[in-house]
């Protein structure tokens, strides 16, 4: 099962990475896009570029950003806060993979965000990886899931705890 999670990874990686820079929007002009909340990366290329350089793991938010009222509810009571904005600067490289309702995205970040919905299992919003992507001689990518969660009561301080906890269970 790991392997297969693991090829996949693989494959998913390099599908990513063609269509980001080899497929022209239809009018020849890319469509800017962001995330949701500023400061997150909606790219997984460069939320492991960056992962790499600094050391810190992914923390990806798989959410439902215009419809999902738990997602609301998590953004408002913990990723809008200063506490968390802070932890999360010096801790983890933040990645919004959004499946709105009410907006499409733009092609090679639909395409991305629902492969990586299959490659973690997510079966429902939100839900948060942490997670490190570690390649070998070939360039060959895998994920090193560190642990799950979503929504969690009490604020910035208990998601923070929680964090915590999935991010050193693995060291």
């Amino acid at each position: 099962m790991k392997l297969l999670k693991q090829l996949t990874v693989i494959a998913m990686l390099t599908f990513t990475s063609t269509i980001a820079f080899a497929q022209p929007m239809k009018t020849g002009i890319a469509t800017p896009y962001s995330a949701s909340i500023p400061g997150w990366l909606t790219s997984i290329e460069e939320a492991n570029a960056l992962s790499a350089k600094t050391g810190r793991p992914i923390m990806a938010n798989f959410t439902g950003s215009d419809w999902c009222g738990w997602c609301k509810r998590l953004r408002r009571e913990v990723f809008d806060t200063p506490e968390f904005q802070k932890w999360a600067a010096e801790n983890v490289v933040l990645l919004e993979l959004d499946y709105p309702r009410s907006f499409q995205l733009p092609d090679n970040i639909r395409e991305q965000n629902q492969q990586l919905q299959q490659v973690f299992s997510v079966r429902g919003y939100p839900t948060i990886w942490f997670f490190t992507v570690s390649n070998n001689d070939q360039g060959q990518a895998s994920i090193n899931p560190l642990g799950k969660t979503g929504y969690v009561a009490g604020g910035p301080t208990a998601f923070i705890n929680v964090a915590k906890q999935h991010m050193t269970a693995k060291d």
